[in-house]
């Protein structure tokens, strides 16, 4: 008996592979290579890899295949280990006035990170932006006509790139040639058609000349050397400053077309970090959301795999990415922060026929999502491409440049794989910040029966010119159930239509949004949504906005009050006459009795009509995440 306890103590051992600084097992990637040579000497079942606490710099990306199937990668008890994919860079002497300079002989980077914060890559303007002169430039290639001496002869030719946004997209292109008597800068490549806005605004990076204030850095690429200006009570001297070194920093292989699959890794508390953003020696011009970013956590043909409890920050990207046929995998009370892209994709944007290659059933729940964009302005909170039936729920999604939750992507009536989303219990605020337009806190694309918009709460969504959305249908959005929402402080509307088919919209309540409190933009010769049991409570702005021609719409049983004391106008028409045409016929126009509109407490007074007319108190008590992040 006592030979066999030995024997099985000895086996449960040899599945847990302990990493630490101080060894045997030091470096991930050997950690990865001790499981294998454990499954090939005949292990089976789930194998545990425990990393203890420490800073673990990878030299290369952990590449993990079907033959890592069944491994968890967990922190040790009480430890939370940085898995890094950065390269301190020491030696930093004094230079020039306030600037610091240091040998970065190595791999080229993009990003610095000083004691923890990003730091600024040398920009002009330090502050705001630069406005291209007139309509956006449509030569091929692109031709920028600047305003005076905003962009510099010396500036061509070299590493020097201009940052543009153009409506909901942006591109990064280096100068080419400058004609300065025309005032006219030729950059790589050409501009995408939907790249166009009048005295749209950019800035320039990664000019050496753009080094002028504290907290910016520049890395000359001839000589290796970069240099920094600190910030106030920064000492080079005892900072630690991490470039990174690497684009992913994980990324599950498999091969979903040959039916090899990654299944069943999960990685649990730990810290991943300092990941690269990428890019094209001619640059791009993104269409939207986004495209170009990497993810620091890739994944193709990755099933039932799990991030849980886990941080990633301080990276170029996206901060995880499931793509080709990756199904039911789950990111669950993570955090993601500080990110040069979006939190988490989802799918890819072609579709496929075959079930190996399809995208679908994954779990993004208990999130804290938040400051993103800061390289890719059009970055996305969670964004589900051609994928379908996932749940997105009870995540806080904050500080973004451009939508939180995007779904979708198919443009209008044609065959799409996004169907069945749900989307529910979500807390999304402090969305766009002036940056961008066109875009929503809820953004979809396409016909997507099933999917369900319920218990969000959104607002303080702000675009730049046009198109602050609360929940924004857009282009060919059809069948889907949007209720018992809460959605306030958007710039343009709480809810916008493009154009879709029979979506149902119910049991919310929109309040405070600044120009619209509802829009609906084009008429098709079938039913766009039906509008029911809403609460539309405003004391700016109109009360429809765009075009409400025809009646290929439904609006009934709604309560709608305009704190201002006048008489609400239904797209230039009295209430009578509205329902005279046959819509709100048992609408009314009453104060619904909120608990404290003022203060954002949006329930209703035992006493409230909405009440009396079947509305149902929203219950936002457990929006957002059911524990804190990253813990």
């Amino acid at each position: 008996m006592r030979a066999c306890l030995l024997l099985l103590a000895s086996t449960l051992a040899a599945q847990t592979i302990v990493v630490s600084p101080a060894g045997p097992v030091k470096t991930l990637v050997g950690a990865r290579d001790a499981a294998r040579a454990q499954r090939r000497a005949g292990r089976t079942g789930n194998l545990t890899i425990r990393i203890g606490d420490g800073v673990y710099f990878l030299a290369e990306t952990l590449v993990l295949t079907p033959e890592d199937s069944n491994t968890t990668w967990e922190a040790a008890p009480g430890a939370r280990p940085l898995i890094s994919g950065g390269r301190v860079i020491s030696g930093w002497k004094k230079g020039q006035g306030a600037r610091w300079t240091a040998d970065a002989t190595g791999p080229e980077f993009r990003q610095l990170f000083i004691s923890g914060r990003r730091a600024q890559r040398a920009r002009t303007p330090n502050f705001g932006f630069y406005r291209i002169d007139g309509p956006s430039p449509q030569d091929k290639p692109l031709e920028l006509r600047y305003r005076g001496g905003d962009i510099k002869k010396e500036w061509e030719g070299g590493d020097v790139e201009v940052i543009a946004m153009f409506a909901w997209a942006d591109i990064r292109m280096p100068i080419v040639k400058v004609d300065e008597a025309a005032r006219v800068a030729t950059l790589t490549l050409d501009p995408r058609p939907s790249n166009k806005e009048t005295d749209a605004r950019y800035y320039i990076e990664n000019a050496p000349d753009a080094l002028d204030m504290a907290g910016e850095w520049y890395l000359d690429r001839k000589t290796h050397t970069v240099t920094y200006w600190p910030v106030a009570g920064e000492n080079m001297a005892s900072e630690q400053a991490i470039a990174p070194a690497l684009v992913e920093l994980v990324r599950l292989e498999g091969k979903p077309e040959a039916g090899e699959l990654v299944r069943h890794v999960t990685f649990r508390g730990l810290q991943f970090a300092h990941a690269d953003w990428s890019m094209d020696a001619k640059g791009y011009a993104d269409t939207q959301a986004a495209v170009p970013a990497p993810a620091a956590i890739a994944a193709a043909g990755a099933v039932e795999c799990k991030l849980e409890r886990c941080t990633v920050a301080h990276s170029g990207g996206y901060a995880i990415s499931f793509g080709r046929g990756s199904k039911r995998n789950q990111v669950v009370a993570c955090e993601l922060f500080d990110l040069g892209g979006g939190g988490v994709k989802l799918g890819e944007a072609g579709q496929s026929p075959d079930d190996n290659l399809q995208n679908y059933e994954n779990t993004i729940a208990d999130n804290h999502i938040h400051d993103l964009g800061l390289v890719y302005a059009p970055a996305v909170g969670v964004w589900a491409l051609q994928s379908g039936r996932n749940q997105i729920v009870h995540n806080h999604i904050h500080d973004l440049f451009y939508t939180a939750i995007s779904v979708g992507w198919t443009w209008g009536y044609a065959a799409n794989q996004s169907k069945g989303n749900i989307i529910e219990y979500n807390h999304l605020h402090d969305i766009g910040k002036e940056m961008l337009s066109d875009m929503g806190g809820i953004y979809t694309l396409g016909e997507q029966p099933g999917t369900r918009i319920r218990n969000n709460l959104i607002h303080d969504i702000a675009s730049f010119t046009y198109g602050g959305w609360g929940i924004y249908p857009d282009e060919g959005s059809s069948e889907m159930l949007i209720e018992n929402n809460i959605v306030y402080h958007c710039k343009s509307a709480g809810f916008h239509q493009h154009y879709g088919r029979e979506n149902v919209v119910r049991n919310n309540v929109w309040a405070f949004n600044r120009e619209n409190q509802l829009m609906r933009t084009r008429v098709e010769p079938h039913v766009s949504f039906i509008f029911e049991r809403n609460i539309v409570y405003f004391d700016q702005g109109r009360l429809l906005g765009s075009n409400w021609t025809g009646d290929k719409f439904k609006m009934r049983g709604n309560l709608y009050f305009d704190t201002r004391g006048t008489g609400i106008r239904f797209a230039g028409k009295s209430f009578d006459e509205w329902k005279a045409g046959g819509q709100d016929t048992d609408s009314v126009i009453a104060d619904p009795l909120f608990v404290n509109a003022g203060n954002f407490d949006f329930r209703l007074r035992p006493d409230s009509p909405a009440l009396k007319m079947g509305f149902q108190q929203i219950d936002m008590s457990t929006v957002g995440p059911r524990a804190p992040a990253g813990q």
